[in-house]
């Protein structure tokens, strides 16, 4: 049972009750390098494109839009990988997705083992309040929430205490809840390592010296992160929590080529929720063989982030919360006055 008395099941395609052929499933959920590399390639060329235009910019006011750009396309495919690694999902070759997997956690910043386990947790049980580990907004979400998220105050505390705590051997409950045993003292191996680097980092710059990782690390990440957390927030905000059915508390949203490169198709997020085995680059196939069972997706990227917008702030003013384009659980909609908080972030 739930804070609220519910029966949590294990979400999935079966709760929500959508079925897909098994030979197709199978084709659907077939590993291979290829395409994995073949995106490195590209995030490579990319970085290095970007990279350059900071080169060329700094001493000048265009240093930041150069930042800018550059630190979304670190950001916000850093979070994509590790996500997609962390599932094991984006090569065939093991030790390939777990090398990419750890070095996408470096830049990202969470330790891999870490994230690896709450969020099979949050796969387990998607938005169910009290057992999901990885709700990182209380519901109903209000501006101020919204805006402590976006900037990335709310994750880059989150990863901080988390380091300290697996680094010093703090273990909380829900962290031996969720994770084997005998992973436990790697994270603390990876927590210290990890920590080790950073202040690397900080000693560098302090000194005068790391200057080029404060101008290509540490400010794009500030800078463009918060793109990667508009991608993020989308996933779950104003859906329905304590649902057995994955439609029901997950959102699919349209992006244009450039989105769905930068987030690994994860717009297909129902789908993926569905069937987490299903690589990213088969998840656009996948989305067609569940569609007529699924809700149509919502608008664009922008679109469903100013509708989202638009809705928390007239949340924050005591007014009407119905989106104008965005899908909605019921009971966040209101007419107006005063909203009662659901659950508290799982992420902070």
């Amino acid at each position: 049972m739930n804070a609220a008395g519910k029966s949590v099941v294990v979400t999935n395609a079966a709760s929500t009750g959508i079925r897909i052929e098994r030979a197709q499933l199978k084709a659907l959920a077939r590993r291979s390098d290829r395409p994995g590399l073949a995106y490195l390639g590209a995030w490579a060329f990319l970085m290095a494109a970007t990279g350059a235009l900071v080169w060329l910019a700094l001493g000048s006011a265009y240093v930041w839009a150069a930042m800018f750009a550059y630190g979304v396309v670190m950001s916000v495919p850093s979070y994509a990988l590790s996500h997609e690694t962390a599932h094991g999902t984006a090569f065939r070759t093991r030790r390939l997705n777990e090398a990419v997997f750890w070095f996408t956690s470096l830049l990202y910043g969470e330790e891999p083992l870490h994230r690896r386990y709450t969020h099979t947790n949050h796969h387990t049980h998607t938005w169910y309040v009290g057992h999901d580990s990885q709700m990182p907004f209380d519901t109903p979400l209000d501006f101020k929430g919204w805006l402590y998220d976006i900037s990335g105050l709310s994750i880059h505390r989150f990863q901080f205490r988390v380091l300290w705590q697996l680094a010093t051997k703090r273990y909380t409950p829900l962290m031996r809840e969720v994770s084997p045993a005998a992973e436990l003292p790697k994270m603390t191996r990876n927590a210290r390592l990890f920590c080790l680097i950073y202040l690397g980092v900080v000693a560098l710059i302090a000194s005068g010296y790391g200057w080029p990782l404060l101008w290509f690390y540490v400010l794009p990440r500030l800078v463009g992160g918060p793109i990667m957390l508009m991608f993020n927030i989308i996933q779950h905000a104003e859906m329905q929590e304590n649902s057995p059915s994955i439609v029901d508390s997950t959102r699919t949203f349209r992006t244009n080529w450039v989105g769905r490169f930068l987030y690994l198709n994860m717009n297909n997020h129902v789908e993926h929720h569905l069937y987490p085995q299903v690589p990213f680059y088969a998840l656009p196939r996948l989305h067609q063989a569940v569609a007529r069972q699924t809700p149509e997706p919502d608008p664009g990227f922008w679109p469903t982030n100013l509708d989202l917008l638009w809705v928390v702030v007239r949340r924050s003013l005591g007014r009407g919360t119905k989106a104008a384009w965005i899908r909605q659980a019921p009971h966040m909609v209101s007419a107006g006055g005063t909203h009662t908080k659901i659950s508290k972030a799982t992420m902070q």
